[in-house]
């Protein structure tokens, strides 16, 4: 059995600009994937956590991190196509977390880029998932 944690804001750092900023103004984002091993007497897991920053005019506008766990039985296979669809299940989740949040934001209208499946480099978290 895989179990998923509700995903957590760690961190929701705004920082609005002094001067406005128009809606068509770009604002540079990056978001970063880490991943780590988790262990329990009879379960195994991973932590992902995302970051996102948005940046304009070389200032941090929003440091934004987010982070979920799943836990799993130790007897269950994870292959690379499951955890691709863990990894990509977390990070609908941490979209959905900022979508909330934005509103009150200048980020307001602006989205997260989507996460694209075959950037995530699978065969280092692999073996995170061995029993």
């Amino acid at each position: 059995m895989i179990e998923q944690t509700e995903m957590v804001v760690s961190k929701w750092l705004y920082q609005p600009p002094a001067q406005g900023v128009s809606d068509d103004e770009p604002i540079q984002h990056e978001v970063s994937l880490q991943v780590q091993k988790k262990r329990a007497p009879t379960k195994k897991g991973i932590a992902c956590r995302f970051k996102c920053e948005f940046v304009w005019n070389g200032q941090q506008v929003l440091e934004y991190i987010g982070e979920d766990s799943y836990v799993i039985d130790f007897e269950e296979v994870i292959d690379r196509d499951e955890l691709s669809r863990m990894i990509m299940n977390s990070f609908t989740k941490f979209v959905e977390k900022y979508e909330f949040r934005k509103l009150n934001t200048i980020l307001h209208n602006r989205a997260i880029a989507p996460l694209n499946s075959n950037d995530i480099d699978l065969e280092p978290i692999l073996p995170l998932l061995v029993t």
